[in-house]
């Protein structure tokens, strides 16, 4: 299907499509915020009892009218396999009346419930572990740069790194524009997304190293990237329908709760496997057609021959 297709012919197009998106996201982060999660604002814990077994789901069925089916629920006390009668839920901040409400609503959908416990507690996620992620996140991505300018050179380390950049980008900017809620899953997804983009980089940037010392010197750069593209990118659509198919399972299927960590994966993987093929390698293309102004592979700039005038004239 892509055999034929000139990938970097189209560099252009795809710079644009990205510039514009990355765009988009930064402005929905800049206007529309982040929805945290009760992992990082802290949040209001229920405790009930009711007067009959209960299943997780059926409580958070009874919690959809007031928007809280994303909450974290768990059984307490005695319960026999997937149902008991003590249920505790953790879910974002509420007020007494909202509390009250959420209870009521619950009374009516579930079953009658005693109030055992209402307390408000704190952030798990605090700013302190915040800051470390991120740092842990700008060291990996250091690391990285080092890794890959050992393995490959400092301009294949950097537009790997721009792709995930962008990767990254889509998935905050997605989250920011639907107001989709931020918890501490997220950031384990986040991680999953930043490997799948840095390996599917590296495998064609792999490539790419081996057949500069088999392509022909008259050979572009572009060509280089093309062919080398064209040698993976089978091996790229099986690996990306192959976790899209796992991934859309969760997602589909998977219950409330994990809904977004696999949305995060799903934005991430498609973005991921078209970044390193369109944004990454296109930017190392570029970059050495800048440096070495348009010339072929491995070839030496030429020094221009002086013309001689012979002695005595022309013959």
């Amino acid at each position: 299907m892509f055999s034929k297709f000139d990938f970097l012919a189209h560099r252009k197009i795809w710079f644009t499509f990205s510039g514009v998106m990355v765009l988009i996201a930064i402005i929905s982060v800049i206007m529309f915020r982040f929805n945290w999660g009760i992992d990082f604002t802290g949040g209001t814990i229920l405790e009930l009892g009711f007067d009959k077994n209960v299943t997780v789901e059926e409580v958070r069925n009874g919690l959809r009218e007031d928007g809280l089916q994303t909450a974290t629920i768990q059984l307490s006390g005695d319960y026999a396999g997937e149902a008991g009668n003590d249920v505790i839920i953790r879910t974002r901040n509420l007020s007494s009346d909202e509390a009250q409400t959420v209870v009521s609503h619950v009374n009516e959908k579930v079953g009658q419930a005693d109030v055992k416990r209402i307390e408000t507690v704190g952030a798990v996620i605090g700013s302190e572990v915040t800051k470390s992620t991120l740092m842990n996140v700008i060291l990996s991505f250091g690391a990285m740069i080092l890794y890959m300018s050992i393995r490959f050179e400092h301009r294949i380390a950097i537009s790997a790194i721009a792709a995930i950049v962008h990767d990254i980008l889509m998935v905050l900017g997605a989250f920011a524009f639907f107001h989709l809620e931020v918890d501490a899953s997220f950031l384990a997804a986040i991680l999953t997304v930043l490997g799948y983009s840095m390996n599917e980089s590296v495998v064609i940037f792999d490539r790419i190293r081996e057949n500069l010392h088999t392509h022909r010197r008259m050979d572009s750069y572009a060509t280089l990237a093309n062919d080398s593209i064209h040698q993976t990118i089978r091996r790229s659509m099986y690996t990306l329908v192959t976790t899209l198919f796992c991934v859309a399972s969760l997602y589909f299927f998977g219950g409330d709760t994990t809904k977004n960590f696999a949305l995060v994966m799903l934005i991430g993987f498609i973005s991921g496997a078209y970044s390193s093929i369109c944004v990454a390698s296109g930017l190392w293309v570029t970059w050495h057609e800048h440096i070495h102004g348009g010339r072929n592979i491995n070839a030496a700039p030429k020094k221009a021959k002086k013309h001689v005038k012979p002695a005595g004239g022309e013959i």
